[in-house]
């Protein structure tokens, strides 16, 4: 069935960069809406960015505390999403997933870390 599998998180100084896969596998989401969300020790899981994947970058929209930083893309001949990560701050430190917009449960990955030091 339909899998995601993200990878591509690390550890990275505060002002550095990491860019995130997202590979999707079992199924196309061309034409789906995408995020990427994220959930640090003891909260919530929060919304981060979302996209409309198609073979172009389709109305990106993305959480007020990354706008400006972060980009969300597509690269729908290779069948996976990307979340490029810039000016990272301490506070970006947290598990970072992708999923459907809404979530379905099913398509919940194992996450990657993504901790920035201050």
């Amino acid at each position: 069935q339909a899998q995601l599998v993200e990878s591509g998180g690390g550890l990275v100084q505060a002002g550095g960069s990491l860019r995130l896969s997202c590979a999707a596998s079992g199924r196309t989401f061309s034409n789906t809406r995408m995020g990427w969300f994220r959930q640090a020790p003891g909260k919530a899981r929060e919304f981060v960015a979302t996209i409309i994947w198609r073979d172009w970058n389709d109305g990106p929209t993305y959480a007020g505390s990354v706008k400006g930083r972060f980009t969300i893309s597509v690269d729908n001949t290779q069948n996976t999403m990307y979340l490029q990560m810039n000016s990272l701050k301490p506070e970006d430190t947290a598990v970072y997933y992708c999923n459907r917009v809404p979530p379905t449960t099913n398509l919940w990955g194992q996450g990657t870390q993504v901790t920035v030091s201050s």
